[in-house]
């Protein structure tokens, strides 16, 4: 599959350096930013309705390895399902082979270029999937991990010559949002986890199967060259039972982060008092880039990523101003009532089949 170490020795090479600072304004981000975390927690739940879960968790501030290595251990946790799957059935070489450890190598080589040049642009993430505390085994999965990665936070605020204090604090908004998502709602990571799992797990392991999607691959990176508004690299490689259990994710994951989008904002200025010049001048980032940026953004699918953004808040907002934010928390009831990727274009329609549903409880 992928041997992860490679991955990991890959895109610590190869990340680039973050912006130049001193130690000792090094080690003042670092305080504000965990202040700043801790200090959003009573807006979010405030604007949300959310209740959270009553703790300020777990906080983490990284450099760009600190980054990469954090994603490297939650990748493991995602792919251990498909791993399993593919050496029971045979699909992989034995683990001694030589085919096994040169492609594992390549893909680890693959797996580190990417997270190379995603580390240099994450602000922040909450951390779902953590692997087990190897002083506890056999205890559940700990619990998720806010992580902010403080270099591209001060990078980007020196981009946009925007103030400091503000713009991290509405950052910390974001990820606080979905800490407070998850933390509220039991069945909401367990969902995720199970999506996530299920889609790993459809992949087609036949070599025709395997041949045809990657084609389609190369038409993708093709099409992103081109400019053309096509699959993105992830959306070519999917299996057709793949491509249904993602259509279930990614409406679950619009929605987390247009929540997050919008909470952002609708803390107002009285928590950012700058807030309508950060949102305007970082959407006005979102959108450039030269033209190598425009096709890796294409490839890995970042622009679709954009989309959710703006979508998941436009429903969040049309929903929240017709019927309220508590109408509008009755999203998070169970599974059945996320809206589908048809209902996030058209809350509306969401609006008429919760109409149609028991009041929610409580």
């Amino acid at each position: 599959m992928i041997d992860w170490d490679v991955a990991a020795a890959t895109a610590i090479r190869w990340v680039r350096p973050g912006p130049q600072v001193s130690l000792a304004d090094a080690r003042a981000v670092v305080a504000e930013l965990r202040e700043q975390a801790a200090a959003v927690t009573g807006p979010v739940r405030e604007v949300t309705g959310l209740p959270g879960d009553g703790q300020a968790g777990m906080v983490a501030v990284v450099d760009r390895p600190g980054w990469i290595r954090a994603n490297v251990s939650g990748f493991q946790v995602v792919f251990d399902p498909l791993a399993e799957k593919m050496a029971r059935s045979g699909a992989s070489a034995g683990p001694g082979s030589v085919l096994t450890a040169v492609g594992s190598r390549v893909t680890g080589m693959q797996a580190g270029l990417t997270l190379a040049y995603l580390a240099s642009r994450v602000l922040g993430q909450y951390e779902l999937f953590l692997p087990p505390d190897p002083d506890q085994p056999g205890a559940d999965a700990p619990p998720g991990r806010l992580t902010l990665v403080a270099p591209n936070i001060v990078m980007v605020e020196r981009e946009l010559g925007v103030n400091p204090g503000d713009f991290r604090r509405w950052v910390c908004l974001h990820e606080e949002t979905h800490r407070t998502q998850f933390t509220s709602v039991p069945w909401l990571r367990p969902y995720v986890q199970q999506q996530m799992t299920e889609f790993l797990l459809a992949s087609d392991l036949d070599p025709a199967s395997i041949l045809n999607r990657l084609r389609a691959a190369a038409d993708a990176v093709s099409g992103a060259v081109r400019g053309a508004n096509g699959e993105s690299l992830i959306e070519a490689m999917q299996s057709p039972r793949q491509r249904e259990i993602l259509d279930r994710l990614t409406a679950v994951m619009t929605l987390v982060e247009g929540h997050g989008d919008y909470v952002m904002d609708a803390v107002g200025a009285a928590v950012v008092p700058s807030v309508e010049q950060i949102r305007a001048r970082f959407e006005a980032r979102r959108g450039s880039g030269g033209r190598g940026e425009q096709v890796l953004r294409r490839i890995l699918g970042i622009d679709l990523k954009m989309r959710q953004y703006r979508q998941g808040s436009a429903f969040v907002r049309a929903v929240v101003e017709q019927a309220g934010m508590d109408s509008f928390n009755r999203v998070w009831t169970s599974p059945q009532t996320l809206p589908t990727r048809a209902e996030l274009a058209d809350p509306a329609r969401w609006l008429e089949r919760m109409d149609g549903l028991a009041p929610a409880a409580g």
